[in-house]
């Protein structure tokens, strides 16, 4: 069963950096496409970024220069390192997984980020 555990978010301030983890088990995680998603309040959720399994990255326009995903296949985690945050990036993030031969995707619980002085 594939499960994806969120952690690292919390309360920053504007102008900050926050580094989101996310632990993956249950599935070939070598193998799979990986993402952070977000959703803020009243808003529908969106693509942050996300890393191939060979390591190619692809963000979303408002994130490039300041967010950076990568992955340790070795510890089955990925990350979203995350700087010069903005109140707007306020959202819970979503660890998304998605197999590269079946197109099957599942999701984590999400983590809260909070930018506020």
């Amino acid at each position: 069963q594939v499960q994806l555990v969120e952690s690292g978010g919390g309360l920053v301030q504007p102008g900050g950096s926050l580094r989101l983890s996310c632990a993956a088990s249950g599935f070939t995680f070598r193998l799979y496409t990986m993402g952070w998603y977000r959703q803020a309040p009243g808003k529908q959720r969106e693509l942050v970024a996300t890393i191939t399994s060979s390591g190619i990255t692809n963000y979303s326009d408002s994130m490039k220069g300041r967010f950076t995903i990568s992955r340790d296949n070795a510890k089955n985690a990925v990350y979203l390192q995350m700087d010069s945050l903005e109140p707007e990036d306020t959202a819970v993030y979503y660890c998304n997984s998605r197999s590269t031969i079946t197109g099957l995707t599942d999701w984590g619980q999400g983590t809260q980020v909070t930018v506020s002085s």
